[in-house]
């Protein structure tokens, strides 16, 4: 194999396919990323077993061929090579090296060989669809907060990405994630193919990975789910999933529907005042207190040991007088995903869930569990 690339082209490629190899591995194939030439680009695989990413970039292919070589050393030396630079590739299978020149700067790579390197096996897909890259990060970027790190529920620990019934037979493109504590539930318009898609949860590392690919507002991303699976591709990358192997609990159930109290609140004041409240408590799990009478909200921490602290804001209120805490964190976080200019918190009593949405629209809807203050 012997090839020429530009320096920031291949740096972006092998920065995508690195990024999903783990640091400490036991197989030492898997600290390896595949390197194939042919025609007139170079492709750049790397998995842990359950996630793959393929990068395609242009190349000048002199000889055909592959390899494999150790993804972190490997992206090290070309992040340090000079802007612009010609990087020339060339595998010597016999020695076991891979030869990297730009410049007067020359370096001899250990490989191992391609064939040892696991390649993720193609599934059939029983859905294909294509959906925008922005409406596809709201979906995920909305509700990945919510995502649970308790290893015990793994069910939760990741992205529930379905087809569901908003009402009056509309179906939807859903996107749910939920600890038990917090919940989101963000919806987008079904695409065309997306029908018979079966729920897939969608893992933590996965979701946070494919962030990578979704940039570009205007890029289409292709989308193909089974029920073991899930694949996301543009033109030059293909990031491919395993699914968690588990039933997501039924969500519905925990999203109140009898909330009656209306609250609406700028969401950016809202949020940095909850953010300097709360900066009296050294513990992230402070409670703050939201004490609500006609159009005033007064939030409020007490920390034994470092003080109190209180914050007035002007609100739209008109419901009886109300006193109900949560976890800070919870709320800042909740918060931070509002576009819109105003928050509507919709409670029922100060040991029921909390229901938040923006302003208006129903197609972003959080769930937020109350803390006793």
């Amino acid at each position: 194999m012997k090839l020429s690339i530009e320096r920031g082209t291949l740096l972006k490629a092998v920065s995508q396919a690195q990024s999903v190899v783990e640091r400490r591995n036991t197989i030492p194939i898997l600290a390896n990323v595949l390197v194939e030439a042919e025609g007139n680009e170079v492709r750049f695989r790397a998995t842990d077993l359950d996630i793959e990413v393929v990068d395609n970039a242009p190349a000048q292919v002199h000889q055909a061929g592959s390899t494999t070589v150790s993804a972190v050393t490997f992206h090290e030396i070309v992040r340090k090579l000079p802007d612009g630079a010609l990087v020339e590739l060339t595998a010597d299978s016999a020695a076991g090296l891979l030869h990297v020149a730009a410049g007067r700067a020359k370096f001899k790579l250990a490989t191992l060989p391609k064939e040892d390197f696991p390649v993720m096996a193609s599934a059939e897909y029983s859905a294909n669809f294509t959906a925008a890259a922005g409406v596809l990060r709201r979906l995920f970027d909305k509700s990945k907060f919510a995502i649970s790190t308790e290893e015990t529920r793994y069910y939760l620990n990741g992205v529930y990405m379905h087809v569901a019934d908003a009402g009056a037979g509309d179906l939807v493109l859903r996107c749910v994630a939920t600890d038990g504590h917090r919940l989101a539930r963000i919806d987008a318009p079904l695409p065309a193919g997306a029908e018979g898609m079966p729920g897939v949860i969608v893992p933590r590392k996965t979701v946070g990975e494919l962030r990578k690919l979704l940039d570009d507002d205007e890029a289409d991303i292709a989308v193909s789910v089974s029920e073991t699976k899930v694949r996301f591709a543009t033109p030059g990358l293909t990031l491919t999933s395993k699914v968690i192997d588990g039933t997501f609990p039924d969500y519905t159930r925990v999203i109140p529907t009898a909330n009656t109290r209306k609250l609406e609140v700028d969401a950016a004041d809202f949020a940095r005042a909850v953010d300097r409240v709360a900066t009296v408590s050294s513990e992230r799990s402070r409670a703050v207190k939201m004490s609500l009478d006609e159009d005033r909200l007064i939030l409020s921490v007490t920390a034994p040991d470092a003080g109190a602290a209180e914050e007035e804001l002007a609100v739209a209120y008109a419901d009886e007088p109300l006193e109900i805490g949560f976890n800070a964190k919870y709320l800042l976080e909740i918060a931070g995903q509002v576009d819109r200019e105003n928050a509507t918190f919709l409670f029922n009593a100060s040991g029921d869930p909390t229901l938040m949405r923006e302003g208006d629209d129903d197609s972003a809807v959080y769930v937020v569990m109350p803390m006793r203050v």
